[in-house]
């Protein structure tokens, strides 16, 4: 892909099926329970058909998507841990050891893990792009072609000692603000060196003031390689007709990049939950999207939009499940 091809994506992207979302409504008023009694399960149940073009809706083929990028930024200490955890928690992820195994099995959701290039981090992105543009492109790519059209959603997550820093730096490029807004103890920074880590950010944004001409350049000079392969992903989605879940503050400025460049590009997401990163929260009100869970988490590996999948399993089981007020013999309202 090129930064045009990437565009050129973004073009005629499939909306939402009105004909499977009139289906669930149609089969909704038939349920035996009062109209509108399951809230945002029966509104769950409408956007999962509509994206998936397919009536009733299915989760039998659910894939959680992480990807694992270092980054050079992680020199000046911005992390908690040294980045080589970033390879030492992928290995975990293969051998089942993570939080994000546990939660995927009992959501009977597959795992894929994706290593992008972990023996070569990014550039430090207070001297230089934190990807060249082949690197980026590269990135984006492999996120795009990530992404399997059997797949009926996908969840995203991610893994990358340092990666909080680049989300921070990512979202205030895109959305303004001073950068101590949007930055918080990622993976458990004491007040003082989160004050650091805003300062290496407002470094970066510095760095690249003028470089930064469109979303994607902000990717590009002040992301990393996980963040790039998640917009990739979730673009891939889009065209495929996969509803996606989101996980936390990283997934989601990764996010935030498409939307930018074409308003609507992620309707076809669902934010899993709401980290505790304060940046996530300010993210989530300018995304204009209301998560389904607030845990206090702030793991990544998509742990929160997996705990979430759960909700999204009992809407369709309820939907497909409850009998009708003619099989049940059950009075109508009158």
């Amino acid at each position: 892909m090129t930064h045009e091809t990437i565009i050129r994506q973004f073009e005629n992207l499939p909306g939402p099926d009105v004909e499977a979302g009139a289906a669930v409504e149609a089969h909704e008023k038939n349920l035996t329970k009062p109209a509108g009694a399951l809230g945002k399960l029966e509104e769950l149940c409408v956007w999962c058909a509509t994206w998936q073009a397919r009536y009733p809706p299915s989760l039998d083929n659910t894939t959680i998507l992480i990807f694992a990028g270092n980054h050079g930024v992680a020199k000046h200490g911005v992390s908690a841990f040294p980045s080589a955890v970033t390879a030492q928690m992928v290995r975990n992820f293969r051998t089942g050891g993570a939080a994000i195994n546990q939660l995927a099995a009992v959501q009977d959701a597959k795992i894929e893990v994706v290593e992008l290039d972990l023996e070569e981090p990014t550039a430090d992105f207070t001297i230089e792009p934190a990807m060249s543009e082949p690197d980026f492109l590269k990135a984006f790519t492999q996120g795009f072609n990530a992404v399997e059209p059997s797949w009926n959603l996908l969840i995203l997550g991610e893994m990358g000692i340092g990666n909080t820093t680049s989300a921070a730096a990512v979202a205030t490029a895109l959305f303004g603000g001073d950068p101590a807004d949007w930055t918080g103890p990622g993976t458990g920074l004491n007040s003082r060196d989160i004050a650091r880590k805003a300062s290496i950010i407002r470094a970066g944004l510095e760095r690249h003031a003028t470089s930064i001409v469109d979303p994607l350049s902000a990717l590009q000079c002040l992301g990393g390689r996980e963040l790039a392969a998640v917009a990739g992903a979730i673009l891939a989605a889009r065209r495929r007709r996969i509803p996606v879940f989101l996980d936390g503050f990283v997934t989601t400025a990764a996010a935030a990049v498409l939307e930018k460049v074409s308003p609507g590009a992620l309707d076809h997401c669902v934010l899993g939950h709401v980290s505790f990163e304060p940046g996530h929260k300010k993210l989530l009100t300018a995304l204009n999207k209301t998560p389904l869970l607030d845990l206090g988490m702030r793991l990544g590996e998509a742990s929160g939009a997996a705990v979430a999948l759960g909700i999204l399993r009992c809407a369709i089981a309820a939907h497909t499940g409850m009998a009708t007020f003619e099989e049940a013999a059950i009075s109508r309202k009158v």
